[in-house]
């Protein structure tokens, strides 16, 4: 983007607390639409002097309309200092190798002094404290985190910078399910209940959507990327599971369910991707055979409900299932034939669905216990520990969220683990993104990211945690950004 609409979209930003208080959603969505219409107005090549001209004529119209932003001494001119603090913040939003001039000597953004920081960082946190409920993330303490260089607090690590890219292909159906490839930082995926999928690739900016799979002719409920990469596996209310070749979208297989039944789930068996298992609505999960698409003799079972969440241990011997009658399974998985043998149950809640379940092999260094992330219909996040090699669960905290009738999701951290103390992510009813320190024992809310217009249904984190994807009930796919940690210091070392 060429500096001068990096100026334009600042200017936007410095003002954009004041549209629209009550719905601070709306904010987020209209400086999104904002950077991203500038980086195209930007490719047009404009004569410099236009471009100068529409920067000071913006400025003044929008000095007209919401007052000027340099009043000496004024609550404004506080709160304005805060609201500045944002261009930082939405600047991440651009690729800034598209401007050489917005980096240093060393490749490295340009900043002000440490003092500088730490003053701009007392006065975020002075907000951060005082702010409302509902207040716009990413809030202050984003830019705390930018100025504290070494704090190693979750809160610290969970700051995100911004968006960086939105997705609206899907838009008016929902969004069941976004991820990102296997050791990725830039390829995503998601599936929609258009009954496509999408493809797409994050770098080199603009993100871009490859390519959209389409070949179910009704909704798709699930999706997972094999190991390598290289195929998809998605499951459709059409009853069929189908499988695609990332490179070049081609459908290599359609497989019919064995029950003629509506297919809500699916998962890679992890240690051997030729094996898939799929729930479906008459109650039964299946592990099929993706070479041959056939059912693996011995590897059926049924639940109490609809089959609606699917997870595997790391190393693929213990399989969990959860139903809408508010169950959860675990099978004991034969790795040499594929065979389920049921081992527990545990009611998580009568008649709750339980809509999502992620299984980590540890959690922390605090906490070294395998562990079991569930969404049910509850308005809570599940965290139960794994106590036998049969699968049995013991709860042993909840998170309070929004969350009785869509099938919300959740995940663990990928990087957590070599970290002190443990974060999770999950969707919300009330369009937000939370995040929690599982080992905290008050105040376990580390993060909240607004900015969907509708209930947040599923989060994925690339490889590094650098990006965070989200989708939403509306079809819409919001890409975060979370700023590395050498960045913070660099900025701290800048004199």
């Amino acid at each position: 983007m060429a500096a001068v609409w990096q100026q334009v979209l600042a200017v936007d930003a410095r003002y954009n607390a004041y549209r629209t208080p009550t719905f601070p959603q709306f904010r987020t969505q209209y400086i999104r639409r904002r950077s991203q219409l500038l980086r195209e107005n930007a490719k047009a090549g404009h004569p410099p002097a236009l471009r100068r001209q529409y920067l000071r004529l913006r400025g003044q119209l929008l000095g007209q309309r919401y007052g000027p932003l340099s009043e000496p001494g004024s609550a404004r001119a506080y709160s304005n200092s805060i609201v500045r603090s944002s261009r930082t913040t939405l600047d991440r939003m651009e690729d800034f190798e598209d401007d050489p001039r917005a980096l240093g000597a060393r490749g490295h953004r340009r900043s002000v002094s440490r003092g500088s920081y730490q003053l701009q960082a007392q006065m975020n946190r002075a907000v951060y404290e005082d702010r409302p409920p509902g207040s716009v993330v990413p809030t202050s303490a984003a830019e705390a985190s930018r100025a504290m260089a070494g704090d190693t607090s979750l809160s610290e690590n969970y700051a995100f910078a911004g968006m960086y890219h939105v997705f609206d292909q899907h838009v008016d159906e929902a969004v069941p399910r976004v991820r990102f490839a296997n050791d990725d930082r830039h390829r995503l995926a998601c599936c929609s209940l258009d009954g496509s999928i999408s493809l797409c690739q994050l770098v080199p900016a603009p993100p871009t959507v490859l390519r959209v799979l389409r070949g179910h002719t009704r909704g798709v409920s699930d999706f997972a990327w094999s190991l390598s990469n290289d195929i998809l596996v998605s499951t459709s209310l059409d009853a069929t599971m189908r499988i695609w070749a990332s490179e070049d979208g081609r459908c290599i297989r359609e497989i019919p369910d064995p029950d003629g039944a509506e297919l809500l789930c699916c998962t890679f068996q992890p240690v051997n991707n030729n094996l898939t298992v799929v729930g479906n609505a008459k109650h039964n999960v299946h592990v099929m055979n993706i070479s041959t698409g056939k059912k693996v003799k011995g590897g059926s079972s049924k639940l109490t409900g609809r089959v609606l969440a699917l997870s595997f241990d790391a190393p693929g011997r213990l399989l969990w299932a959860g139903d809408d009658r508010g169950s959860v399974f675990s099978f004991l998985f034969d790795m040499a034939t594929g065979k389920l043998t049921k081992a527990k149950r545990l009611v998580v809640h009568e008649g709750s669905p339980v809509t999502s379940i992620s299984a980590r092999s540890w959690v922390s260094r605090e906490a070294r216990d395998p562990s079991l992330l569930i969404n049910a219909c509850l308005n809570k996040l599940l965290l139960y520990r794994v106590v036998d090699n049969e699968g049995t669960l013991q709860l042993k905290r909840s998170f309070p969220i929004e969350q009785s009738s869509h099938p919300v999701r959740s995940i663990f951290c990928p990087l957590m683990s070599f970290r002190q103390g443990a974060c999770v992510v999950t969707g919300s009813e009330d369009m937000c993104v939370h995040f929690f320190d599982v080992e905290r024992a008050a105040k376990a809310a580390v993060n909240k990211l607004q900015g969907h217009s509708a209930p947040v249904l599923d989060v994925s984190f690339n490889c590094d945690e650098s990006l965070l994807a989200s989708s939403d009930a509306s079809g819409m796919v919001i890409v975060w950004r979370r700023e590395q940690k050498h960045r913070f210091l660099h900025l701290a070392t800048v004199r």
